[in-house]
């Protein structure tokens, strides 16, 4: 049987409830370890980088866990990815739904991934972001409640 591997596109939000505990974090870890091809943008990836380093400067963790979440994030199942989103696909997302430059910018990458990946899913925890996936009919792969 010729089974396709999952394709899951990682937000931001997915990515720091891998890193931190929250109410999400059993559902990313449970992706995390899931076969298949996770994406994580650069956007996402400097995202994370801002608030890990906000809690370094802060001190806010002992420095070596602070190190332990850059392995993590660098040793992760990733694959990253440097990609731009089609600006016609942001202009379209724009004026359809009412999101945040960062939620736009996902969605659009991911319209734009789902082109090149029928089978991609989003792992998205923003309500507004999964709200306006669903309304793309890209597949989500969690609830957010």
């Amino acid at each position: 049987m010729n089974e396709r591997l999952s394709v899951i596109y990682w937000d931001s939000s997915a990515l720091l409830s891998y890193l931190f505990k929250d109410k999400y974090s059993d559902v990313a870890i449970q992706k995390a370890r899931q076969k298949g091809v996770h994406l994580l943008t650069t956007l996402t990836i400097a995202e994370v980088y801002t608030v890990i380093s906000r809690i370094q400067r802060e001190r806010l963790l002992p420095e070596m866990l602070v190190d332990s979440l850059y392995d993590l994030l660098e040793s992760g199942p990733w694959s990253k990815l440097n990609i731009v989103p089609d600006s016609i696909e942001l202009r379209k997302l724009a004026r359809r739904w009412p999101l945040r430059g960062s939620e736009l910018w996902h969605l659009a990458a991911a319209k734009t991934l789902q082109q090149e990946f029928p089978e991609l899913m989003i792992l998205t925890f923003d309500r507004e972001l999964a709200w306006a996936s669903r309304g793309e009919k890209l597949r989500l792969c969690s609830t957010v409640q």
